[in-house]
Formats: structure tokens, sequence, C-alpha cells
């Protein structure tokens, strides 16, 4: 359980961090409002609590790693990187434009902070896997996060990471997979449904979790317990609610992307602090 001055500023931190998202999507006009407003609690817990960083020093050895292999949530997790000061938080405004070093999906050679570059699904919990391995080889004493989506498992490549990872007992990885049901052509349950996650990686050795993932105590306290435990590889199911914050997307199907211009993004943000500003 977190004290209750550790919370509020990871609350505070969790809206600011919404707020920017939606700024940094409708300054391109559109993009990935869905998932990247759904894994917010996690990243704002990992990097403003858990995560052994460097701002100052990005390739500094024995850091933690974080992979974003659903990367195209980037706009999220680069409103968190602004903020911790990886860049000027005025790099915001050129998502996805020309020239600039916060492209759609996540890219290591472009933008400070990003720990591996997303391509296809499916390909980044098996590198943040590898990263995993690589720390343990090199004596670091120093854990590799990975964000999976719910559609993207649907890939082969994340159950063969999963098998690996399980038979190596690869205990300084924790992955998380954002349960938000939904993907891009609509909801998990019409297209492949992921039922049973837990039970699912457990099967494959995994030390599994299953909480609500705009909880930070749930958050934190899947974490602690992961540490504590040794030989085996950690998932936590993150149950989400897909657009959460930006309350137009939230609800409806076609919410993976969306447009945001800046009337839609001032009316966004004046929505979400009078919902959740006076509990913050």
């Amino acid at each position: 359980m977190l004290e209750s001055s550790v919370l509020a500023v990871l609350r505070k931190e969790a809206l600011d961090a919404r707020i920017k998202t939606i700024g940094c999507i409708s300054s391109f006009g559109s993009g990935h409002i869905g998932g990247s407003m759904s894994i917010i609690e996690t990243l704002v817990y990992l990097y403003y609590y858990e995560m052994k960083i460097r701002p100052e020093d990005p390739q500094w050895e024995e850091r933690d790693r974080l992979v974003l292999s659903k990367g195209h949530c980037g706009p999220a997790l680069y409103a968190i990187l602004a903020k911790k000061g990886y860049f000027p938080e005025e790099l915001l405004t050129t998502l996805n434009q020309g020239g600039t070093s916060l492209p759609s999906h996540v890219d290591m050679l472009k933008t400070p902070g990003i720990d591996f570059t997303a391509g296809s699904l499916g390909q980044g919990i098996s590198a943040a896997l590898g990263i995993a391995v690589a720390q343990k080889v090199r004596g670091f004493d120093s854990y590799t996060y990975a964000i999976v989506g719910d559609g993207e498992s649907q890939e082969g490549q994340v159950w063969e990471a999963a098998e690996c990872a399980g038979a190596w007992g690869v205990d300084n990885f924790i992955a998380f997979t954002d349960l938000n049901r939904q993907q891009l052509d609509g909801y998990t349950e019409d297209i492949i449904p992921m039922h049973h996650l837990k039970e699912r990686y457990e099967t494959f050795g995994f030390d599994a979790y299953e909480i609500d993932g705009h909880d930070f105590n749930a958050i934190a306290d899947a974490v602690a317990s992961a540490k504590r435990t040794k030989g085996k590889p950690h998932m936590i199911i993150l149950n989400t609610v897909k657009s959460f914050g930006y309350i137009p997307g939230e609800g409806i199907k076609n919410n993976h992307s969306m447009s945001i211009d800046a009337a839609g993004r001032d009316k966004a943000v004046a929505d979400l602090i009078a919902r959740e500003g006076e509990s913050v």
C-alpha cells in the first residue's frame, strides 16, 4: 500500500500525463488515443516511483529499461519522458510531423529515453526478454519492464517469448498486458478472445497477477510481489478501460485512433479536469 502523500503525487502526475497526451495527439490532429490513455497509471507508477533511471544520462548502462511493445501508444510515454526531463516539453507539439524526434511509433534512435524501437506488434516482448537476459549476464541489478497489448497478444511471437522466459526463469523480467478488451478492428471478444490470460502465463511458468490497471496501489502491490518472487518471470494483467481519461473515446468501439482538433482538445481537457481534478 502506497503512502497517501505518494499516492497524491502519482494521481496528479497521471492527470497531467493525460492532459499532455491529449495535447500531443491534437498537435498532429489524430493519433492512438485509446491505448495511450489506458496505460497512463502503469507508466506513471514505473517512471515516478519504481524504475531506476537517470534522465540526465539516458544511456546509463545499469538503468532499468521499459519496452513499449504496443509502440503506437508512444504519446503517453512521450508525455511522461518530457515531464521527467528527457527532452523539452515543447517537442510534444511536433508528434509525427516532419523532422520530429517523436514519431508515431516509438523509436530508440530518435527519442531520448526510448529503450527499444517498436515495429510489428509482438516483437517488443521478445526484445524485452533478451534485454533482461543481457542484464543478468552482465551482472546488473536491474529490471526490464514490457507493456504488451491484448490485441497484440494474438501474435504468436508473444507466446514464443513467454515460453522462453518461463523455461529460462528470467526473474528480472516484469511484463504487463493492457487488457482493455479492444483493438484496431473492434472488440477482442469478437476477433480472438483474450480469456484466461493469467492462467495461460502461469502455464508457461510465469508468476502472474490480474489487477485493476487504473489503481496505483494494485500496481504497486503486484510489482512488489513480483520482485519478491525469484526464479520466474512475471506478468501483470491490467484490467483497463480503453481511452480512459479521454472522455469522448470512452465506451465506444472506434477509439483505437481518433481525430482531435484544438477545440476538441480544450473541451476534453476541461471535462477531464471537471471529472477527476478534484480527486487528485
